[in-house]
């Protein structure tokens, strides 16, 4: 394995013109760890400070007095930013890379969590949130393609490693509000302007790695495969997106049911305190970040269909039982039901790159800001429909989403979807 360090010399003259190239000739053949790691590691920094988010609010409906529909437009202000951004970002990297934006765009989510800690008013949640979105939108797409770059043969393992850092970061949410909002109050979110530094650290030796990649003759070679080797016809490529859009809608509207609003549920229907209900929710995120590790190397070995069969459908048993489970076998639902689930993200985003090769900016755009635009809206809808009728309905209601997972029968076959790139 090439040494981390090496990656980040620059044009130092001749000699070093041949090492470069020959380190971006190992990097096409060997899956490059050191990179997978960084761009994990600021994964996990950047999700744990959109975490805070949701994390706070417990603390932020008892202060200002917030309705939980009021609530879920806090979480669509932050999605629907970084969804509407995230594709426009993904296609302007296919066209032109910029590999300087990736410590860039964390620069706007230190702005956003720094005006957290100060926000007096529910207007000045929105826009904070709304600046940690635009952060977001920068970051997923250009270091999901750092991660495919990085990736060699092991795309699966690479997008696993990229997001298993974003669940462990998400994890992190209920602890904080256990620890450290509840007792300490709004303004500890100021600790995480720390992250922010450290990400942005992080991101600037990336981008050196980055920019010492062949981008513009990879793209070139990958659009000359596009269309000298595709297969699957127009439609059925048209058939399978769509499909894909559905299982990401199904996934991320019931993530984003448990992540906001199931402490209220456990607060509501079993009495418990709300440091009590964050454990409940650290479990549920901790088993997603351990499932979305598993779910690409997998799927590397078993296939891309067969693992987003598995991982959509085979939660439905789980969530259809949670909303009439006791507390104790709530818990056990709750992290089975993660833990299956998380693997398919992963999967669904290099399955829809071997659909659309040559256009991985755009692809993991638009499946990053999918995932953050529906679960913003999700979260504003269910916020809506628990102010009229009740928590416990919404959990009901959204037990059926993984069903959609049957969808997953109409999608090619692994073989078809090889043959194609």
């Amino acid at each position: 394995m090439i040494p981390f360090k090496l990656y980040t010399k620059r044009k130092g003259g001749r000699l070093v013109s041949k090492a470069a190239a020959a380190m971006r000739s190992a990097v096409n053949s060997t899956t490059v760890f050191p990179i997978l790691f960084a761009v994990s590691i600021v994964h996990l920094l950047n999700d744990a400070m959109q975490s805070a988010i949701p994390a706070l609010f417990p603390v932020l409906k008892d202060s200002l007095s917030l309705t939980y529909g009021q609530i879920g437009w806090i979480t669509f202000a932050m999605n629907i930013t970084a969804s509407v951004l995230q594709p426009v970002v993904g296609i302007y990297s296919d066209l032109r890379p910029r590999p300087y934006i990736l410590p860039f765009g964390v620069c706007f989510t230190l702005l956003g969590v720094v005006l957290v800690a100060f926000a007096p008013s529910y207007l000045f949640i929105l826009l904070a949130v709304t600046l940690i979105g635009i952060g977001s939108s920068v970051f997923h797409p250009e270091s999901s393609r750092v991660a495919y770059l990085a990736a060699g043969p092991r795309r699966g393992l690479a997008q696993s490693i990229f997001q298993v850092g974003g669940n462990f970061g998400s994890s992190l949410g209920p602890l904080m509000t256990a620890l450290i909002f509840v007792p300490l109050g709004q303004f500890s979110v100021i600790w995480f302007s720390i992250a922010a530094l450290i990400a942005i650290a992080i991101q600037y030796r990336v981008a050196k790695w980055y920019s010492a990649q062949e981008l513009k003759p990879r793209r070139k070679a990958s659009a000359v495969q596009a269309g000298g080797r595709r297969t699957l016809s127009r439609a059925k490529v048209i058939a399978a997106m769509t499909i894909l859009v559905l299982l990401v809608f199904s996934k991320n509207v019931y993530m984003v049911s448990i992540t906001n609003f199931y402490s209220f549920f456990l607060i509501d229907g079993f009495g418990i305190t709300k440091q009590t209900a964050q454990w409940f929710l650290f479990a549920f995120l901790a088993s997603s970040a351990v499932g979305t590790f598993f779910g690409g190397p997998l799927a590397d070995r078993y296939g891309r269909r067969s693992i987003i069969w598995l991982s959509i459908l085979g939660t439905a048993p789980f969530s259809l039982l949670l909303p009439y489970a006791s507390l104790f076998w709530s818990g056990v639902l709750v992290v089975c039901a993660g833990f299956i689930l998380s693997s398919a993200f992963s999967i669904i985003v290099v399955y829809a790159q071997e659909l659309l090769p040559g256009k991985v900016g755009l692809v993991s755009g638009l499946f990053f800001g999918l995932a953050f635009g529906l679960g913003g809206i999700g979260s504003a809808v269910l916020g809506h429909y628990a102010d009229a009728t009740s928590i416990t309905n919404v959990m009901k209601v959204c037990a059926f989403l993984p069903l959609i997972g049957l969808l997953t029968v109409f999608l090619p076959k692994d073989k078809e979807l090889q043959e194609a790139v």
